[in-house]
């Protein structure tokens, strides 16, 4: 997926259910119609209010152009609401998920309602620009984005193994893999933006071309960066 540039495009890294540390860094964005909003995926699971994070994504939509990635978590969600693994998405923090829509006891995934579902099956795997590239995990350097394997899109960790430049030369935003230290992992060619919100860290944002950073707690507490 190619656009052009546009005149600001912003990466959100993983939002967990923390609906406050949403709003508060969409207050301080404050996205205008001409905007590129790339988020990174994991928009459920661990935090408070996953129903509310996929509510205002849905309603972010309307306000600017919103490039959604589809995370593992997010991807977990689909699959156990069509009856596939269901022990494990509620392992992985689905039950918190759940609780947001109001289920009770035994977990019923088709409390979600279609909208919420419909949002989720239009995420994409990856987002690319003529300079950079999107996406929710890591990737195999050598292999253009339309034949990345979707276990390194979604699943495998900055931590087992950081990948080479990617052969495009672009530069990588990712999520994913959680920096407990609240700051952004920055490599050069990969920036990992997952600041672990949902833990006691930063939901972070990033202009891509001008590099100001907004961070929030879950809270919705915003932090300064000056």
């Amino acid at each position: 997926m190619k656009t052009s540039a546009a005149a600001r495009t912003i990466a959100i890294g993983d939002i967990h259910g923390c609906l406050l540390a949403l709003n508060a860094i969409l207050g301080a964005i404050d996205p205008q119609p001409d905007n590129v909003i790339v988020t990174l995926g994991d928009y459920v699971d661990r935090g408070p209010d996953s129903r509310g994070v996929l509510e205002r994504l849905i309603a972010l939509a309307g306000q600017c152009r919103l490039v959604p990635i589809l995370g593992n978590h997010d991807d977990m969600l689909l699959q156990a609401r069509y009856g596939l693994h269901l022990r494990a998405f509620l392992r992985m923090g689905g039950i918190a998920t759940l609780a947001s829509y109001g289920a009770s006891s035994p977990p019923d995934v088709s409390v979600i309602p279609d909208e919420h579902i419909a949002f989720l099956e239009s995420c994409v795997d990856y987002h690319e620009t003529e300079t950079h590239i999107f996406l929710h995990a890591t990737y195999v350097s050598h292999l253009p984005m339309s034949q990345q394997p979707s276990l390194a899109l979604r699943w495998e960790s900055l931590r087992d193994e950081i990948p080479d430049v990617h052969h495009s030369s672009k530069t990588v935003i990712v999520g994913h893999t959680s920096q407990k230290s609240g700051e952004i992992l920055d490599l050069g060619h990969i920036k990992c933006i997952d600041t672990r919100c949902y833990g006691g860290g930063w939901l972070t944002a990033l202009d891509v071309h001008t590099g100001q950073v907004w961070q929030a707690d879950r809270n919705g507490r915003l932090r300064s960066r000056t």
